[in-house]
Order: structure tokens, then sequence, then C-alpha cells
């Protein structure tokens, strides 16, 4: 499409007092780009209108082409609609608000502290704690606001004369970098065996930690916001054992390459990619693997993916540069726990799992895990929003009330609005187990106090059971309990600056619904100041209620009910024991623990048990992501039939999907490949959104909820939308699962609350 858009790009780093306004000035104007830049308390603030390729080698050239003396730390960018500016300009730079830019996201090592750790020559050769101003740790090491050495956790390590006299100068790059340190006066590294005993200092430790590694054994290191265990990823047998010891069967483990030509060996990685994968934020990115086996199968069994990263702190340049091959990086837990923090405390809750621990005497002020991004529709999709990216802010349109919003029970964040600044914060996790809500409870703590802001009220999901919920009826303020479906929605429309009305299509797998059932398949009508249920996928019932979750067999046989009764049963007799039927039998006859959903995400497991893929997985979403993989190299625009239906004038659209079954259950038993099915499943669930769209007659149309991570859905959704004449949107540094709601539940507490 070649139609005019704006991108706003936030950009945060060395970039004032270096020329920069006046360089982006310049480079806008050759261009031939409208619209503005200014300084601000949070960053430097641009808003550019073009042509969306002219756009793309404008933010290039803003990285490549920057002043000498710039650096750009992070680097946000949205793209959004335009509004018509006429000319470029240098806007006054906006001094009020609080200094929130203050606290950044923990920072990549930057090219000038990467050469000096491998300069021989120089006074931090090998040493793995080496910053600037430009790079290393932030959000995980401050403890209160302002950003001063006092208030972090660098407070007990007194600088030497030469690391002062950096931090003293303003034309040194060490100016008033708060973790400035070095050998003589910094954090340094020791090898632990099991019991504590310290093995090894300095670079003594990590020569013995990678040796240990080569010789395939587990290797606990404290790095930046938090333990990873890593372990050798050619070798089979390691990467078992370590899937044994954590509890962790199947799901994929992500892996650390030691260079980009090595990654680009192993793995397909285009032009976007690669920016992400080199950017200051270096999170996971989800790359599709060649043909050769580079790593052991047991890396990511039955995935054509990996999540790869590159080295981000010096620590883990040193250690990738010694061992010179990928080795698993996996969060130093047990399944379903938060990431240790602590040495001591890794000890402990590490204790069985690794075999050694490599670790530093400079505390972690909060966990914060590794994001995981993927990249779609050429632009960067955020899945897991930690390192890189909290606590940065969304801005919202409107000032908003102090409010508190505590997210969901999967995928968990929180969130705090300040002004019109939205902060979420570092991915938590599934609020499972005992450690999980503790540290649930102490990342709430925390974001009150940073940003020393008691709100007026707390957001939280409607579903009365989820651990988040009754920690907010715990709080002695006023509670705004927020549909799960609704606050997906709004959190897409926060993050595009859309004003209704929109069409919300929000598909996942589980959120209570106002009528006391399990929404998961929703086309939401927002409008000023209220929502309407408008369709929704037809219902169905789960047999066994949550144990469907972890088998999509039980999907099957609630979805084959609904078509045929009691011959369901037989179509499923090998799947299932005599006696197994019999109990779920009654579940279904009875409707007793058989819950009644319109989930999509339960559609797609359905779907995956009945072409023969997967009756039972070991992870959130394993059955719905297999039946994507076997799209890969298969185009087709075939679909399968459904129908849309509505009972009365006030009550919603069904979209009934039982027409397609009888085809789809034929071609299943006539041997038409997978591939090919999942390809007209697939088609089928993007022509009920497109059907929905134009009953619904609403031009703007969010997309948000687990599903969307489906890169095909996705991208076909927002094709066949457009050709409609639609305007689809979609998720970018928010994710689109659970780990955005906290920041929907904020729009909604202000917006209807």
């Amino acid at each position: 499409m070649n139609s005019t858009v704006r991108i706003r790009l936030v950009i945060r780093g060395a970039v004032q007092g270096v020329g920069f306004r006046p360089f982006i000035y310049r480079l806008a104007t050759e261009l031939g780009l409208k619209g503005w830049v200014l300084n601000s308390a949070q960053g430097v603030f641009i808003e550019v209108e073009g042509l969306p390729e002219t756009l793309q080698e404008f933010v290039r050239r803003v990285e490549s082409d920057k002043p000498p003396r710039a650096f750009i730390q992070s680097l946000e960018q949205s793209i959004l609609d335009p509004v018509g500016y006429t000319t470029f300009e240098i806007r006054h730079s906006e001094e009020s608000g609080e200094k929130v830019a203050l606290i950044l996201p923990d920072i990549a090592t930057c090219p000038d502290c990467l050469r000096e750790i491998f300069d021989p020559a120089d006074r931090r050769y090998l040493y793995p704690f080496t910053n600037c101003t430009n790079c290393g740790p932030r959000y995980s090491i401050i403890e209160a606001l302002p950003y001063d050495r006092p208030n972090t956790t660098m407070k007990a390590f007194t600088m030497c004369p030469k690391c002062r006299e950096e931090f003293e100068n303003p034309a040194d790059r060490r100016f008033h970098a708060q973790p400035n340190a070095c050998p003589e006066c910094g954090p340094h590294l020791e090898l632990w065996d099991e019991q504590g005993h310290c093995l090894a200092q300095h670079h003594e430790a990590l020569l013995r930690a990678t040796e240990a590694i080569r010789e395939g054994r587990i290797v606990a290191v404290k790095g930046l916001g938090g333990f990873h265990l890593m372990v050798d990823a050619r070798s089979d047998s390691a990467v078992r054992r370590l899937r044994e010891r954590k509890r962790r069967e199947e799901k994929p483990f992500a892996l650390m390459y030691p260079s980009l030509q090595l990654v680009q060996a192993h793995c397909e990685v285009n032009e976007a990619e690669e920016r992400v994968l080199r950017s200051p934020e270096s999170p996971i990115v989800l790359l599709r693997r060649k043909q050769v086996e580079a790593v052991a199968s047991s890396v990511a069994p039955n995935n054509p993916y990996l999540g790869v990263m590159l080295p981000y702190t010096p620590l883990h340049h040193l250690l990738m540069h010694e061992l010179g091959f990928p080795v698993v990086a996996t969060s130093g837990n047990l399944s379903d726990e938060p990431i240790c923090t602590d040495e001591r405390e890794a000890l402990h809750r590490l204790a069985g799992i690794a075999d050694l621990f490599l670790v530093h005497n400079r505390p972690i002020a909060r966990h914060v895990d590794d994001s995981v991004v993927r990249v779609l529709l050429e632009r960067e999709l955020v899945l897991r929003r930690a390192r890189g990216y909290a606590p940065l802010p969304v801005l919202v349109k409107q000032p908003v009330p102090p409010l508190l919003a505590v997210g969901a029970h999967l995928k968990n964040t929180v969130a705090l609005s300040v002004g019109n600044q939205v902060f979420i914060s570092q991915h938590i996790g599934d609020l499972e187990t005992p450690q999980a809500l503790e540290a649930f409870h102490r990342v709430v703590t925390n974001v009150k106090e940073l940003w020393e802001h008691q709100p007026q009220k707390v957001a939280c999901d409607m579903h009365p059971d989820y651990l988040s919920t009754q920690a907010a009826h715990r709080m002695g303020i006023p509670v705004v309990p927020v549909q799960h479906h609704v606050a997906h929605i709004l959190s897409c429309m926060a993050e595009n600056e859309l004003e209704p009305p929109v069409l919300g299509i929000s598909w996942d797998g589980t959120g209570y619904g106002t009528d006391g059932t399990i929404w998961g398949g929703e086309f939401l009508l927002i409008r000023k100041g209220s929502w309407q249920r408008f369709a929704h996928l037809h219902a169905f019932r789960l047999p066994g209620g949550d144990r469907a979750i972890k088998e999509p067999r039980r999907s099957a046989l609630g979805v084959l009910c609904e078509c045929y009764g009691e011959q369901a049963f037989q179509t499923l007799q090998s799947v299932f024991t005599e006696q197994e039927l019999t109990a779920l039998s009654q579940m279904l006859r009875r409707g007793i623990n058989a819950p009644i959903t319109t989930s999509a995400g339960r559609l797609f497991d359905a779907v995956a048990s009945l072409v023969g893929l997967r009756q039972v997985v070991n992870y959130e979403g394993q059955a719905a992501m297999e039946l994507e993989f076997r799209l890969h190299g298969i185009t087709s625009d075939e679909s399968y039939p459904f129908a849309v239906e509505q009972t009365s004038s006030d009550a919603p659209v069904v979209v009934d999907w039982r027409p397609m079954l009888p085809e789809l259950l034929q071609d299943a038993a006539s041997g038409v490949p997978v591939g090919c099915i999942s390809a007209r499943f697939h088609n089928t669930l993007v022509e009920m959104m497109v059907a929905v769209a134009k009953r619904a007659g609403v031009e703007c149309v969010a997309l948000s909820g687990g599903c969307f991570q489906n890169a095909y859905l996705t991208a076909r959704a927002v094709q066949r939308l457009r050709e409609e004449g639609f305007r689809p949107y979609w998720h970018q540094r928010v994710p689109p699962n659970d780990g955005g709601i906290a920041l929907g539940q904020i729009v909604a507490a202000s917006v209807f609350g």
C-alpha cells in the first residue's frame, strides 16, 4: 500500500545536547517528510508522515547517520494513521511532567564498551561489569528515584579514583554513569559448587564455567535480571538432562549465540529480524531454522522455530566468545516459578538442577526476564515484554487518574498510570505457584514505590478465582472489574491510538464472560463510553473444564457432541479409554463439570486433535502452534463453509463453525495433508472475521488476544480485511496475549470505571 502513514518514534539515550534535533530536521526535510521533533523529560519525540518506504528509510538513517556523539539506547516505533502535517518543524522542548525517562530499561552493551573488554591494553580488559552512560544495567538495579548511585544496588561499591574521574568529567562517556565500575572497585565473579563453596574467582571463574558447559554440565549463570541455566545446545543428552531436572517436557528452550554470523548460518534471518536481534533491547527473536541440524532436536521438539538472542552484557559476551557455539540460556527456575535473582536463593531453588553456579556480588533489585519478539508483517510483535522494554510507558491521549491494574492470571504484568503515561511492569508470569504470587505482590509494591504514586482505584479481571483479582479486592481501595476480552481490545486501541467506534476481535483460550460462561471467540463493538458483545463463535461444552486446556481431545469431543450428539463418542474411541468415555459422556449429558465456551483457542485445539496432530499438550498453546507450523510452504485460498446467524435483533450475532466440520473430517479421513487442512481451517476463521466486520459496518478493526500470536492468522486477517475496505490494527510493543491485559484494564477503568 502506498498511502501516507504516520510513525511516532520515542528515542531515549544520549540524544540531547548532541545536535540530534537539527539532524532529524535535516533528514526529514531531505526525504520530504512532514511532522515535528522535540526534546522532552521522557526523551526525544518525533512524528513524521509520508509513504511507508520513505519512512522505513528515515528510521534506518536515524540509526545509521546519527550525530557522532549521539547514542540510541531505545527506539520505540509505532505506526499510526496520518493527521495531515504540512511542514516539518523543531518544536520547543517540553519540560512539563515528571522526569520518568530516568527509569530506563536495562540496555545491551554498547560498541565502545565491547571494544574495551576485548582490548588487552585497556584497563577493563575481560571485565564482565563494564558499562557507560550509553549502556548497562538500569531497571534491574534501581531501588528508588532519582536514579543516582546511592539509590541503586551499586551503592556498596565505592568508585576508585580513575572511575571517579570518568564519572565527573563532562567530556567522558562515563559522565554520570551510575553503575560505573572497573576490576579495581566493582563487582566480581565467583564459581560455586552446589553447596556454595567458592571454586574460583574473577576470569578464572568464567573459564572454569565455560569448561563445565563444554563437558555437558548445567551451569546457573547470574546475569542482569536473574539467573540463566546454561548448557551446550549441541548436546542432546545435556539438553534432555536439563529438561528432566527443570520439569519442562517439550516447551522450547531459548538459545544464546556467540555471533550474528552463526545465527545466520543456522536460521533464516531477514533485515527486520536482524535489526531486532542487534537492537539495544536485544530480545529473544523467533527465527525459522534452516534444515541443518545445528542444535539438538530436544531444544525445540517438533518446532521449526528457534528462540535466539545475542549476548547483551559483557559477561555474556565473554562467555560466548570463549565457547564459540550456541548454548541453551533458559530462565533459572523450576517450571511455573519466577526467575531466581539472588545467589543464596539460587543454591536452594536450583538445587538438583544446576551442577555449578557462576555468580557475582552485584545485587539484582528486581527480576527481569528476557523479552520475546517475533517479526510479523515487517513489524516487531512483542510476545513477552521484559528486559529492554519494561518499564517504558505507553502514551495515552488523555491524562488518566492514578490507577493500578493487576492484570490476568497467566502471563501476568501489572500497570500504573501517571498522567498520560501507563507504565507496564516486566513480565511476572503465570500466578500458579506461591513463588509466582509472591513475585506479583513484590512488583505491585515496587511500581507504587518507584513512582511514588498512590492509585485511587485498582482495575482487575472479572474472573473471581484469579489470584490477581482476589489481591485487588484486598487492597482497600475501590475495585473496577474489567471483562477480559474488553481489556484485550482496549490494550490494542491504546497502543494504536484508536478512537471509537472500533470492532474488536478478541480471540484466546479462556476469559470469564459477563454471562458466567467461558468466552474466547469474541467480536466486541467499542463505542465512546460503552461496549457491546456484537458477535461470538458458536458455543460448545468443555468436558472436564480446565483439564480440556491440557487435553485437546476433550475440546474435540465437545465440538463433535455439539454437531453429532451421541455419535461423537464413536468417532473418538481411539483416543479415549472406554472408562474415560463413560465418565465424559455423563458430564456432557448432565452439563456437570462441562462449562460452555466460545473459545477460539479451544477450537484450534479441537481441530489439532481431529486431524491427529496432538491429543495432550505439555505447554500452553502447543496444539495450536503445531497446527500453524504445518502451514509452511502451503499457499491456498480455500476455506470451509460456516454460517452467520442472529436469533433476535438484540442478541449477539453467532458465527457457526459447525458447517465446517463434516468437510474437515472428510479431508482428514481421505488422507488430505494436515497442512492443507490447517490452511483451509485458518482461512475459514479469517473469512468469519470478514463476514462479521461487514455486518458491523465499522471501518477500524482491532485484533487482540493470544490467537493473534499466530503469524499466518494475523497476516491473512490483515490482508483480507484490507481487501474488503477495512482498516485493521494489531499489537506491536505490547503483547497480544495476557501480558497486555493490564494496559487494557487501565484504559477501561478510566473510560468505563
